[in-house]
């Protein structure tokens, strides 16, 4: 059985927040899952980092390669990369790009500012 209520939100009314100057990120975090839009600057570098989340990224606009210890993946517009709990993976932004992030659990060291792999 169901229980609280719906929440509606207005995407374009969340700022975005700058991590750093190749990355903002806004997002809305529920009770099992965070969802996010990235917006990444060409040649700009995630560094290497693994979380306890599920994440599902789709690339809205522009290219992405996904490093991971034994392969790379280039995710373009309209693709998908899934990735589970705990993956080591870095990102290098090939284009400016737009994503949107799917995570689960929630990003509780997004929420606690403890992301500090962004600043490597």
């Amino acid at each position: 059985m169901a229980s609280g209520t719906a929440i509606h939100r207005r995407w374009a009314e969340i700022p975005f927040e700058p991590i750093n100057p190749t990355i903002s990120r806004k997002y809305v975090t529920g009770d099992r899952v965070t969802v996010a839009q990235f917006e990444l600057k060409k040649d700009g570098v995630i560094a290497s980092h693994s979380h306890e989340n599920e994440q599902f990224t789709l690339v809205m606009s522009g290219a992405l390669r996904f490093k991971f210890a034994d392969r790379q993946v280039v995710v373009r517009a309209g693709e998908i990369i899934q990735m589970p709990a705990w993956l080591e993976h870095g990102v290098d932004v090939l284009e400016d790009s737009v994503v949107i992030d799917v995570f689960s659990p929630v990003r509780q060291d997004w929420i606690d500012r403890t992301d500090s792999y962004f600043q490597r």
